[in-house]
């Protein structure tokens, strides 16, 4: 075999955007849509009169352009405007054991769910069901377990405020507060690191921040595939000169070099715009040493007379810094370059520039946030921010990139596993009962309980949970082991087929579609990442009569799990103004909901660290210093490597859209490992060879995973492999202990070539 031509592994040049993306946009359209309902539906996609994007978070800056979309955005659309269907008959045809047998790209491929279904264990398949029959065996369900809390309440970061609202307080008023959800294992890092660095666990900048920032230091993350209307942004700041310094372990089309689809210059001229100034490689979880390198530097330039911290904003509004400094002082170079992978030259070129910016803004995804480490690299980045006073002034600040494009504003609304005495007390005025005052399950939790038989019910609102989580051997075993699954979904998923006793599948409405209620058509509103909450309203006809949204099932469970409710569900259905009311009475920040989404781009939360005010236990940003304890489970040896998860372009969080992922010139397959040259070579391996990677961590030797190893521009070291494929590597109990967050994307594995088979 030739080993420099692999099957479906060939070198993309153009850059990322441009007419790449406009030809897998057509495609899109043409493979899922009818074509005369695609042009008007997107074309109303982040409108104020149209829809939130069911893709990413970033947020909308204005409406003036033609459209205010991107290539995913429009992936995301079609594949849920898609004019496929699920049917009573497609099940019929299929049982559950073969479905198991398809792709998650093939399941999800085959189109909208249309009716409630139920399994039937006697032949292996979903039969339909009357939404009267689903919520009485699912309200059975709930009311014949032994204790509340032997139920898990899952929810998926596309879900609305309005629906995720009506899930807490369904859930509250059940007796539990098990609530894992998709920010357990994405940016609970962030939910729990920032509020003890800066009182809020949220980012801190707006659109308008990007328009003055002098910097940009972007850590672990991708916007060309999981933000990707970022690009418009970064476009913009690199257009006028603002140096975009990347510290990520592969090199990203799309932070390289980018063609705005808008820009007519640039579309005609198959010209493009660099995006990052300077790119560093930084080995796979050594970001907070990088980090601390850069603050060291910074330290150093000020002990021989630079003058570059914010003395007056450190005295005056921050905690810890002089421990802080100390700590770095005495962290040595060496043990920094080695665990960083990056030079003393390299982080002190990064500490220059961060010294002359008179206003920075620090982003990151979650290849900052998903290590076992994770909540403390967040610290990390916001300790970097505040040497310099780089929180509440213009230009500046912390910017984490969310996922799903309400995945924030979920955790706004109550969807916590926390006790909140505040929000408790808020809820029993508003609705006459009072939660129980105990810590309920994130998504480990969950699982763990699960898999041991104490939680026996699930309740989903959207998402496909078991496929998401790590250790998928764990994961799968657990949600076969439950009396009862119930699903919320727009599509069919690997999750909805792991049946234990029982499962119910329940078909909502999209957000492309009209939601038409008692009261007449309904909005719903999501948040930001930058914490802008604004309406959205779908405009397709539902891709069945027989399909309710998200807010009237939810309403629809608890009425048949709580005979005795206090909370008059049908009347919040009937108007989610009803719903909003309540969120108000319970969240007063969101004072005057109804009136401020009626205006165009909605309103923003307040966020204390713009004003420079600090929510902590101090009452000041805290400086934390970062551990220094080995992580002992690793086991040693010159063969481990550092293994990070990965999206593909064609893929967004566990949908996948397709099989390619152009920018990295992989196309029709996704069985591969991304290995640095050098590593090959010291690994005895080549180009191509299929290996077996298997995790290095004591205890877990038996995970293993084939693929191809494929050469990348990756940090020496460091591996990369797809998401949700390589989960399984990542055992349950591998996770940040401060946040629970699963180590996804620092897995010690070893790897081995796999033998020829004998002709």
């Amino acid at each position: 075999m030739d080993k420099t031509r692999i099957p479906g592994i060939h070198r993309y040049d153009a850059p990322a955007g441009g007419w790449g993306a406009l030809k897998a946009t057509a495609k899109a359209v043409v493979e899922q849509m009818r074509m005369a309902e695609a042009p008007g539906l997107l074309l109303r996609l982040n409108k104020p009169d149209g829809f939130d994007c069911p893709g990413c978070a970033w947020p909308d800056k204005d409406h003036t352009s033609t459209f205010q979309f991107c290539e995913n955005g429009a992936k995301a659309v079609t594949w849920e405007a898609t004019k496929k269907r699920v049917t009573p008959e497609f099940f019929a045809q299929h049982t559950v054991t073969q479905l198991l047998e398809q792709s998650d790209y093939e399941l999800e491929n085959h189109g909208r769910l249309t009716h409630p279904m139920a399994y039937d264990a006697a032949s292996d398949t979903y039969r339909a069901v009357s939404w009267d029959e689903a919520f009485a065996r699912a309200g059975a369900a709930l009311r014949g377990l032994a204790s509340p809390d032997m139920a898990e309440f899952y929810t998926s970061g596309r879900a609305s405020n309005e629906a995720a609202f009506l899930f807490n307080i369904f859930a509250r008023e059940y007796g539990t507060n098990n609530f894992p959800d998709c920010s357990n294992m994405c940016h609970e890092a962030t939910s729990v690191g920032l509020p003890m660095a800066i009182g809020i666990g949220k980012g801190t900048v707006s659109l308008d921040d990007f328009d003055r920032c002098e910097l940009i230091i972007a850590v672990g993350h991708n916007p060309g595939t999981n933000h990707p209307r970022m690009m418009g942004t970064l476009h913009e700041c690199a257009r006028r000169g603002v140096q975009i310094v990347v510290l990520n372990p592969l090199k990203e089309r799309a932070l390289e070099r980018f063609a705005d689809p808008q820009n007519p210059v640039e579309m005609m001229t198959y010209s493009a715009t660099p995006i990052a100034s300077t790119y560093h490689q930084v080995k796979v979880g050594g970001d907070s040493q990088a980090l601390r390198g850069i603050m060291k530097a910074v330290i150093e330039y000020d002990d021989a007379g630079r003058d570059v911290l914010d003395r007056d904003f450190i005295d005056g509004h921050t905690h810890g810094f002089e421990a802080f400094a100390d700590d770095l002082r005495a962290t040595s170079w060496a043990d920094i370059e080695s665990a960083s992978g990056l030079t003393r030259d390299a982080l002190t070129r990064i500490a220059d520039a961060y010294a002359r910016s008179n206003a920075t803004i620090v982003t990151y995804g979650m290849g900052l946030t998903q290590h076992d480490k994770g909540t403390q690299n967040v610290q990390q980045a916001a300790a970097l921010l505040m040497l310099r006073g780089n929180c509440g002034k213009p230009g500046a600040g912390i910017c984490p990139l969310r996922g799903h494009s309400n995945v924030q504003g979920n955790r706004t609304v109550g969807i916590t596993e926390k006790p909140d005495p505040v929000m408790f007390d808020n809820v029993e005025k508003a609705f006459g009962f009072r939660p129980p005052n105990v810590h309920g399950h994130d998504a480990v939790a969950a699982m763990k309980a699960m898999v041991e038989g104490r939680a026996k019910v699930l309740v989903c609102l959207g998402g496909n949970f078991s496929v998401a989580l790590s250790d998928s051997d764990a994961s799968f075993r657990g949600m076969r082991n439950l009396d009862m699954a119930v699903h919320l979904a727009t599509k069919l998923n690997r999750s909805h087929l792991l049946v234990g006793k029982d499962a119910l599948l329940l078909p909502v409405l999209g957000r492309t579609e009209i939601d038409a209620q008692a009261g007449g058509v309904q909005s719903i509103t999501v948040e930001d990442s930058m914490s802008m909450v604004h309406a959205s309203r779908g405009k397709l006809k539902p891709a069945s009569e027989h399909l309710r949204s998200e807010p009237a099932i939810v309403a629809g469970l608890a009425m048949a799990t709580l005979p005795d409710t206090k909370v008059d569900w049908a009347g919040l259905i009937a108007d989610y103004d009803a719903i909003r009311d309540k969120i108000e009475a319970v969240y007063p920040d969101f004072h005057d909901y109804n009136a401020r989404i009626r205006r165009p781009g909605g309103f923003r939360l307040p966020l204390g660290p713009t004003e420079r005010v600090w929510h902590t236990k101090s009452g000041k940003a805290e400086f934390i210093p970062a551990a220094h304890s080995v992580e002992d489970s690793v086991l040693p040896g010159p063969d481990t490597l550092m293994l990070t998860t990965i999206r593909s372009h064609d893929q967004y969080n566990t949908t996948i859209y397709g099989l390619d992922d152009r920018y990295r010139g992989v196309f029709g397959r996704r069985d591969v490992l991304f290995v640095n040259e050098k590593d090959l070579a010291g690994l005895g391996l080549e180009h191509g060879d299929t290996v077996e990677i298997s995790t290095a961590l004591r205890g877990e030797e038996h995970r293993r995973l084939t693929l191809t190893a494929v050469a990348h521009d990756i940090a020496p070291g460091s591996v990369a492999a797809y998401y949700p494929e390589a989960n399984n590597l990542c055992p349950l109990d591998h996770h940040d202990r401060q946040s629970g967050t699963p180590s996804y994307k620092s897995m010690p594995v070893r790897i081995v070539k796999v033998a020829a088979a004998a002709a």
